[in-house]
């Protein structure tokens, strides 16, 4: 998006929470009094709220929590931005009722995540990461025909729990890369021009389970995905299956999982998302049979400026423009967004 020009002295001020892409900032440094964090601190809920105070914007990254507390703390703060496609940082009934609007980033790391997703599908199917580190140890000595054997990938049947944009695109690489038999559960079911685009089948989530010989999740963090995957879950599924989590940590019970790889109830795991990340569950650190990598699906650079500009759009859209956002999460009351934003 192209941005015109503002008023240097009617610009208003955002915050940045944590770093971002240099060229996204010196752009918004044209149009906005900018407190940058280039340095990269962390904040907690307290310190955040104080560096929000007289700001009417933020562009966030998911890692900062957009609560009742904080909103009535920061009574200037109009709209908040993620640098995400995720947005279960926001409470968003919480700032739909006190008239702040929020943004997320979809469609800019579709591709991307998509790419990741199969690639630790591939490196947990084929034991990528294991092998590796039994090469580093000196074990690799001579061949043997059951060394290291993996899952088959091609022909095998793939189940994708949520089927959005990002589903998707990991269901087109399956069945027209792979040769996979798609099967798919999602909260409604997609319209039969997508299906066929997609080659995929919708299923309930126990037959998904019971038959895929690997799981993919990808979908939305929400209260009623808690543990979406736990013991239950795991224990429907084959003995030589594999699980993969790129959607957000929480959909999958870590401990529940931990437990069901070490006991050789599914075969492994391959996870970027975690239960109170950045820390891991230590169940799942000592196991060999599972593939960890630290919430990097979306983790190329033109993907990172992409999230970080579309954020950078959506308020420059709100705040200087005086337009919706771009990519909208909310719909703020108007009573109180008019009450707010008076201010």
């Amino acid at each position: 998006m192209t941005m015109p020009a503002a008023n240097p002295a009617s610009q208003p001020a955002i915050l940045v929470a944590r770093a971002i892409p240099p060229q996204v900032l010196a752009r918004l440094q044209q149009y906005f009094q900018v407190q940058d964090n280039q340095d990269d601190v962390q904040w907690s809920a307290t310190e955040l709220a104080q560096q929000l105070q007289g700001k009417q914007g933020l562009l966030a990254t998911g890692s900062e929590r957009i609560d009742a507390a904080l909103l009535a703390a920061c009574p200037q703060l109009r709209m908040v931005a993620n640098m995400a496609v995720g947005f279960n940082n926001f409470d968003v009934p919480a700032m739909t009722a006190a008239g702040v609007l929020g943004s997320n980033a979809p469609d800019v790391l579709t591709q991307t995540t998509a790419d990741f997703g199969f690639a630790l599908l591939m490196a947990t199917a084929r034991r990528i990461t294991e092998g590796e580190h039994y090469l580093r140890r000196g074990q690799w000595q001579r061949w043997r025909y059951d060394m290291l054997v993996g899952a088959e990938v091609h022909g095998s049947t793939l189940g994708i729990i949520g089927m959005g944009r990002i589903g998707q695109a990991i269901a087109r690489r399956a069945a027209h890369g792979f040769g996979m038999r798609v099967l798919y559960h999602n909260r409604s079911r997609l319209p039969a021009e997508v299906e066929e685009q997609c080659a995929a089948h919708y299923t309930s989530k126990v037959d998904l389970l019971r038959q895929a010989d690997h799981v993919m999740l990808v979908l939305p963090y929400t209260a009623e995905n808690h543990h979406c995957i736990a013991a239950p879950e795991l224990a429907l599924m084959q003995p030589t299956a594999t699980l993969v989590n790129i959607a957000r940590g929480g959909i999958v019970d870590d401990a529940a999982l931990a437990q069901a790889l070490r006991q050789g109830q599914i075969a492994a795991a391959g996870l970027d998302v975690f239960e109170g990340e950045p820390q891991v569950h230590p169940d799942l650190l000592a196991l060999s049979n599972v593939v960890l990598t630290p919430h990097i699906a979306s983790a190329t650079m033109p993907t990172r400026i992409a999230m970080a500009q579309l954020a950078a759009d959506n308020l420059h859209a709100v705040l200087v423009a005086g337009q919706e956002p771009l990519t909208p999460v909310n719909q703020a009351d108007p009573v109180a967004r008019a009450r707010r934003w008076a201010g």
